[in-house]
């Protein structure tokens, strides 16, 4: 059965913080678009206030949360209990991405760790926050973080992530521009 939060009580945000892995969900205002669901680990979500999160988001082989969220803001956040007690929690809110350049990096960037290939924040106020009750979801063990990723971006140089970051991130697969592309235009 769904419940309703006004905010990210502590009890929720305990659950947040015991997570090893979360989703993001977005999507284009065009019925066309594609629909973006991604699986984030690594330790990089957080929350800032009780109506407000975020996370690090670290260079991948595309972005489409930027794009998407530069078009219309809607974001949704899953966590998904897989061991103890079964819950879903959801988070909905209007998003936005900040950048390494923007005057709120450095304020919003001392929240999360320090992981090399870092691309920009994600940011998002949340207006619904909903449980449920993940009784068809499988018990899995944690067994740890994928060391790939951090170790890929840590045998690049600066200016050759900067690069794969504006090749694989300037657009989403349907087309859409994300800041990064515009970042570039500057």
């Amino acid at each position: 059965m769904a419940k309703l939060f006004s905010t990210i009580t502590p009890e929720l945000q305990q659950f947040i913080e015991s997570q090893h892995l979360f989703f993001v969900g977005t999507a284009p205002l065009s019925a066309e678009g594609h629909v973006n669901l991604s699986p984030k680990g690594l330790e990089t979500f957080r929350v800032l206030t009780p109506l407000q999160v975020g996370y690090l988001d670290l260079t991948g082989s595309g972005n489409e949360t930027s794009a998407h969220l530069q078009q219309n803001g809607r974001i949704t956040f899953l966590f998904s209990a897989f061991t103890g007690s079964p819950r879903i929690l959801r988070l909905y809110g209007k998003g936005r991405v900040i950048l390494p350049t923007e005057p709120d990096w450095k304020a919003l960037a001392s929240h999360f760790p320090d992981l090399p290939g870092c691309r920009q924040l994600i940011v998002a106020d949340i207006h619904r926050v909903q449980t449920s009750c993940g009784f068809g979801v499988p018990l899995y063990r944690y067994e740890g973080q994928r060391p790939t990723l951090v170790d890929w971006a840590s045998n690049k140089s600066d200016s050759a992530l900067r690069d794969y970051q504006i090749t694989k991130g300037s657009q989403s697969i349907d087309g859409l521009p994300t800041p990064l592309a515009q970042a570039q235009d500057r």
